[in-house]
């Protein structure tokens, strides 16, 4: 894997003509034992309000995390945001909240059923989708995806699909992804007349990637390559040494 340090094709980011679209966990921060557990530097925080006020706004989280808990993970910062891979979406900081529909119920209780049966899982459940979390015991890993392969049939009446990440398997309905919530906020000012750079970690950030290549866009991975982007940074911290450097220039 290239490093940033001797890479020519890491992010060119002009504050008058580009966007700056970041994921968050596995991207900007370290994946932790919980979602809860992460850490967010202080100066990291810093970095990206400087290119949020330099660049006139246009800056976007894009994760698979609820836009609320995003907010408390970087307060006092708030930026334009596509939560729950695509679910939720605020184009400005102090703009309302758009949301889908929640889950039904029905799948809601079956897959609770199943977490029940596999020690080590745990839910978080986001109202738009679940995201089933074993960074604490990566044995349960193989066990739930098995448990939810045989509820395909339920999940597909209701039109949801499983997506996998880094140690968590989220379910959530087929019809939005980050792709889509991105889209969306790219037809809004700021976004709607720059060109956009995106950094994701995962497949869930791949949608993203392809619907950039198709705009004229870049996608750049995180710790692997992934399929379209033109460069790969070694890890988070690497995502947060540019980031520094872009804010002092």
């Amino acid at each position: 894997m290239v490093s940033v340090a001797t890479e020519v094709r890491h992010p060119r980011f002009d504050e008058r003509t580009s966007a700056l679209l970041l994921d968050i966990d596995g991207t900007l921060l370290d994946i932790a034992p919980t979602p809860e557990s992460v850490s967010v530097p202080p100066e990291l925080v810093r970095a990206i309000e400087t290119i949020y006020e330099r660049s006139s706004g246009a800056v976007a989280f894009v994760s698979g995390r609820q836009i609320e808990a995003m907010d408390r993970l970087f307060a006092p910062l708030i930026l334009p945001a596509i939560g729950c891979h695509g679910g939720e979406i605020r184009a400005e900081t102090m703009g309302a909240v758009q949301r889908q529909v929640p889950l039904p119920d029905s799948v809601r209780q079956r897959i609770s059923d199943i977490v029940m049966k596999t020690q080590g899982v745990r839910v978080e459940d986001k109202g738009l989708s679940l995201a089933l979390h074993f960074r604490s015991a990566p044995e349960a890993g193989p066990e739930l995806r098995r448990a939810l392969e045989r509820e395909r049939a339920l999940l597909a009446s209701a039109d949801l699909v499983l997506l996998g990440g880094k140690s968590v398997i989220e379910i959530k309905p087929n019809w939005f992804n980050k792709g889509t919530g991105v889209a969306d906020l790219l037809r809004r000012k700021p976004f709607s007349t720059r060109t956009p750079i995106f950094i994701g970690d995962d497949e869930t950030d791949e949608d993203v990637i392809n619907l950039l290549q198709e705009l004229g866009g870049t996608g750049y991975g995180v710790g692997r390559e992934l399929p379209g982007a033109v460069f790969t940074f070694e890890s988070p911290s690497h995502v947060r040494s540019w980031l520094g450097t872009l804010a002092r220039g």
